[in-house]
This record gives C-alpha cells, structure tokens and sequence, in this order.
C-alpha cells in the first residue's frame, strides 16, 4: 500500500522572517524593558523597608515604619501589633504585607477581622497598597484566591474550615485580635489549627483581665516562646492577676509585640474636650430606681443571686425599656419559659408604666439639635437604642442604627447612612470597634462603661489618625445614682478622658488593680449600706490618686536627671 507523505512548510516564511529580524529575543526596546523590569524587582538589600517606594500616595508615620520594620527585620513575621487604639495598626500590618509580597516571601494570605470591617480591609490593601485582595462572601473563594478578607465567624463554620484547613498560608493576619483571649473558645482553636508560616495579630487591648491570655496569645505566634503554661505561671504569675519577675516578662514580650503610644508617636493630635452632662430624674424615674432595690432584696435567697440590683439599676440609668427587658427576661427564668410575672415584680412593672418622659433622652435630643452637626451615640442597651430612634425620629432627627447583630452589608450600609444622610449613629458596643468615622467630631456617651478600654474603642473612632477637628465627648449621667458615682471616679478624679488609657494602665499596675471593672462590681455587689460603699468608693479614689501622683513624681525626677546629664 503507498503511503503518501505531505510536508508542512507554512513555517519556513516566519522562521526566515525572524531570523532576519534576529527574532523578539533580539530586540533591543524588549531587552531594555526586561532588564529595566528585573532591576525593579531585584531585592538589594536585606535590611530597610521596600515597600515605601512602591507607594507614593500612602504617607505612613515614622512609628508605623518602625512597627514594619521591626517585624520584617527582628521579629520573623510573628508579631502583636498592640498599638493604641487609632494609631495605624491597619497600615503596619498593609506595609507588612506588601514588603513580604514585593521580596516573595509571601503570596497566600489569610485575613480574618470583624465582620463590620472586611470591606475597609478589602477597600484598604486595594487603594492605598495597591494589593488585590477579595472579600470572602457567599462563594468559597479559599483556593480560587491568592489574598482573601473573612470575618472569623465565616471562616470558623463548615464548609469554609474544612477548605481553609487544607490551606497553606505564608501569612495570617487577624484583627482585633483580644476576642482569641480565651483558649478554650471555638475562635481560639480555630485560628491554633491554621496552617500558617508569617502571623500578625492586632490588638489595642493585648490584655484584658488576666495574665494567661498574654500566654494564649504569644503561644499563637510562637509556642514555647514563654514556656509551658505550667512554667509561665510558675515563673510570672503571681495570683491571678499580678506579675513577678515583670522585668524580664517585659523583655520577653518585646521580642514579639509593638505598642506605641499616642505621646510617643510625635504626632500633633487634635484636643479631646470633655464635657460632663448631669441629668435629673423626674419623680416617676427615681422611683422606679429605688423599687428596683426592694424587688431584689425581696427575692428569695435561692432567687437572689440569679438577679443584678447593678445590672438593672444602670439599665434604669438608661432607659424604662431596658429595664423591661430584663425584668421579662428574668421572669422567663423564673417560670421555666412562660412570660408570668411574678406577684414581687407587679410594684416594679407598675412604676415602669408611671414612667412618661426619658430625662436623657430629652438632655440628647436638646444637644443633638444644638450641635447640629454629625454625633455618634452611644449606649449599652439595645432597647435603649430602639427607643432612641424612635423617639429621635419624632422629633425630626434622622438616625440610624449600629449594632453587633447586623450583617456585613448591612453595617456598612448604616455607615454610609451616617455619612451622607442622617445626623445620628446610634450605635451599641458593636460601635465601638474597628470602624473610622473621622468626619464625624461629636461622641455622646448615653450611658457609661465601666471598663476603661471599652471607653477609648468608643472615643477612637473619632479621635484617630485623620482627625483634623477637637472631638467633644459628653458623657451622660443621672444625678444620685451609681452612673454619677461612677462618672466622678472613673472619668473625673483620674481625668481618664483627657489622657491616652494606656496612662490608665501604668496607674492600676502601681495598685495591683489591672481590671477596674470587676472591682467596681465587687464594691457595688458586696457594699450592705449605702455607708459602706462610699467608704469603698472613697478608698479606691485615694489610693488611685495617690499612684498618679506617684507616677507624675518619678516623670519629674525623670526629666530633671535627663536635663542634667545633658
């Protein structure tokens, strides 16, 4: 059988042609470029930040430099970014980010934040890095993406853990990173499980109550680095809450955390004016204040502990609606789920319907309309904050709403609201963290918390890099009652408005009291006379002023003994 066999010489012309052109490889223009591309992606040298020059429209300050630098050059790639609330921890951990990218050390990269903030992440790294990074939404975007944005709450639920364990990441990064404090928590083990080479946790509160979660946190970073927790508590720990051997605990912690203070920054920062509001009772509202205590000391012992006279007498505070809620909430309990108020709570419920006019909300409303201008309202309640809208909205002033219980979406919508329409943001704690509401200068505290930090999250949405205007804070409280005892100690005898919290804490270590909360609990709690709590309250305002005083004095012989030696 003959075979006949066909040649392709279609090529000939395009290799001739080439070979007379001497081919794109010849070309001088693509030889320049590729040795021009090659020269720009060439890491020169170890030491010092690259990734500056990639970014002539980002103006980082000379502390967020050094946060970076610090933790490409001395810390590994594992690091807390423990900087005081507004000071940039954002921009440190972008810079990070971007100089790992430009060296390729880095390409799959997880980042895990509230929910309120992964499209400010996503919108961040994109604009201001220049970083292609994708917001995780209903897709599952863990493998198809190099860099993904993901609220912890997503990434921790099947089926997304199960696809981002197969992960392997160079780097981890996690927002707000306190709510790993407790190890036992699905958060905690979680994140432990990631399999992850770089890790950057940021934090404006690394420690909130107890030593271990310094522990729990570093041991995230690098395991080992304070020992075994057996170790650590035997070496550190000196009760729950107090430290031995702080010296060489602190130069343990710097190997692995960055804290930067707003007086350390150099930074001119517009001034916090703070002004005290005090409003009256009316007659109705001081008695249903007073029926709460009789309501609680009338319930049997058995009964007693599962109630707060605190709880509810701050919640009369803040609003008859909050109150209710607890009241219905209690009797729930009490009646194994069926809403029947009990015979001890008819007195209460009844001063709660005497009640027509909210002398706070009235004080608000007048302040709101005399700013007229951008204010943020905060409160502890959420039926306060119903109320509120309510009420605002009767009297013709626009506001919307912030709250923990809101989708991605949904709070970043409230915050377009704010800026563009309505005059108020009525928001709960969920308020407090992470968002940047810079435009806005005015912050109503409706009702006060009582742990310091949980204040400054409040204030540092405002009061932040960006800022170019005085921000007014008023702080609510109703005259007689446990709010103004905690107002003149808290926010007047130690002026915690006016300076940083981070000065707060310097106080607190110097008395052995590193969680003023639980103390004010225990004082209010266990005080059997009105005598005894102000002996209490009286005591705690001394001893406080006195380690202020002490801490001014050894700033004075600091800076005389500094100008002597110069």
């Amino acid at each position: 059988m003959d075979v006949e066999i066909y040649f392709d010489h279609s090529w000939e012309e395009e290799l001739e042609k080439r070979i007379e052109q001497d081919g794109p490889w010849g070309s001088w223009p693509l030889f320049q470029s590729t040795i021009n591309m090659e020269r720009r992606m060439m890491v020169p040298d170890f030491e010092g930040l690259l990734a500056p020059s990639f970014l002539p429209e980002l103006t980082a300050l000379p502390h967020q430099l050094e946060a970076a630098r610090r933790v490409v050059e001395e810390m590994n790639g594992k690091a807390i970014l423990a900087d005081e609330v507004g000071l940039g921890k954002t921009i440190e951990a972008g810079l990070v980010l971007k100089e790992y990218l430009i060296r390729g050390l880095v390409k799959k990269v997880l980042i895990l934040a509230p929910a309120s903030l992964v499209s400010q992440w996503a919108h961040e790294l994109t604009t201001k890095f220049y970083i292609p990074a994708i917001a995780q939404k209903k897709f599952y975007a863990w493998d198809e993406h190099d860099i993904v944005i993901s609220s912890i709450d997503t990434a921790k639920r099947s089926p997304h853990k199960e696809k981002i364990y197969e992960q392997d990441y160079d780097l981890v990064i996690i927002d707000e990173a306190h709510k790993l404090k407790n190890h036992k928590t699905k958060n905690y083990q979680f994140v432990r499980h990631l399999k992850k080479k770089f890790c950057l946790l940021l934090t404006a509160t690394p420690i909130q109550n107890r030593l271990d979660e310094m522990f729990h946190l570093v041991s995230l970073l690098k395991p080992g680095h304070l020992g075994s927790e057996g170790q650590f508590s035997e070496q550190f720990k000196k009760g729950d809450r107090q430290v031995q051997n702080h010296h060489h605990l602190i130069k343990l912690m710097n190997k692995v955390m960055i804290r930067n203070r707003r007086q350390d920054t150099g930074v001119e920062w517009t001034a916090r004016k703070v002004e005290s509001v005090k409003v009256t009772f009316t007659e109705e509202e001081r008695s249903l204040y007073q029926a709460l205590e009789q309501l609680v000391r009338s319930q049997p012992d058995d009964v007693r502990s599962a109630f707060s006279l605190l709880t509810l007498q701050r919640e009369a505070c803040s609003s008859k609606e909050a109150v209710f809620f607890t009241l219905r909430n209690m009797a729930k309990k009490l009646n194994g789920n069926h809403l029947d108020f009990p015979e001890s709570f008819q007195n209460a419920l009844s001063h709660i319907q005497n009640i027509t006019h909210n002398s706070k909300a009235e004080k608000a409303l007048q302040l709101v309309q005399s700013i007229n201008d951008k204010v943020i309202i905060f409160t502890e309640y959420r039926a306060t904050q119903l109320y509120l809208q309510w009420f605002f909205k009767q009297n013709g002033i626009t506001s919307v709403p912030f709250r923990g219980g809101f989708k991605r979406g949904k709070k970043d919508w409230m915050k377009q609201l704010f800026e563009k329409q309505a005059q108020v943001l009525i928001a709960t704690e969920a308020g407090g963290e992470g968002l940047n509401l810079q435009f806005c200068h005015h912050v109503i505290n409706f009702d006060l918390p009582w742990n310091p930090m949980r204040l400054e999250q409040r204030i540092g949405r405002v009061h932040r890099f960006g800022q170019t205007k005085d921000v007014c804070i008023y702080n609510f409280s109703i005259e007689n009652t446990i709010e103004d005892r905690i107002l003149q100690l808290l926010y007047e005898k130690i002026h915690l408005f006016e300076q940083a919290v981070g000065q707060l804490d310097d106080i607190l270590e110097r008395i052995d009291l590193p969680n003023m909360q639980e103390h004010l609990v225990d004082i209010f709690q266990h005080s059997k006379t009105e005598g005894e709590l102000h002996v209490k309250m009286k005591n705690l305002e001394a001893a406080i002023e006195l380690a202020n005083e002490w801490k001014k004095e050894e700033e004075r012989f600091s800076e005389e003994r500094n100008s002597s030696i110069s």
